[in-house]
């Protein structure tokens, strides 16, 4: 009778630890395009994306969201990513996520004190930046596929002065 229950135990923690994994691999994910946007590559950031990626406001195809990319970052010249710890939300019931990212646009040689040590508070990271360059919220939609995160959608709202819509 204890071996159906070590099983059942088994594959519990083994689900636990795979949304862990999972949960990371998306924040590696998201650290993966942040460097790639400081770098200019904007053919590597397209690779993190699914082949149908859509960007919102705008309803944007994968064409227009290379283009749309590629004008940012020749409008920026050498930048930094900033962001604190990305909040990550994986579906009970398909291979998909939703990640949500405060984002921080400098000019590279800025620099903003104490960012880094508020990485695991996001709303006194907020407070500390939002007045010293350009800051966005970015509600991403992932799929897993063939072992794979890929963003599928990403949603884009500037700060406005007051906060973001939501």
């Amino acid at each position: 009778m204890m071996i159906p229950w070590m099983v059942f135990l088994f594959f519990f923690l083994a689900a636990a630890c795979s949304q862990k994994d999972d949960v990371q691999v998306i924040r590696a994910l998201i650290k993966e395009g942040a460097e790639l946007a400081e770098d200019h590559n904007v053919s590597g950031i397209m690779e993190l994306t699914t082949e149908d990626v859509v960007a919102l406001p705008g309803h944007h195809n994968r064409l227009e969201i290379k283009r749309l990319i590629f004008a940012a970052l020749m409008h920026y010249g050498k930048l930094k990513v900033l962001y604190p710890k990305p909040s990550v939300d994986l579906s009970t019931t398909d291979n998909s996520a939703t990640c949500m990212i405060y984002l921080l646009i400098v000019k590279k040689e800025r620099t903003i004190p104490d960012v880094k040590d508020l990485y695991e508070e996001p709303r006194r990271w907020l407070e500390t930046v939002g007045e010293n360059a350009d800051l966005f919220q970015i509600k991403l939609q992932l799929l897993k596929n063939d072992g794979m995160w890929r963003v599928n959608q990403a949603h884009l709202e500037g700060f406005k002065g007051l906060g973001f819509s939501e």
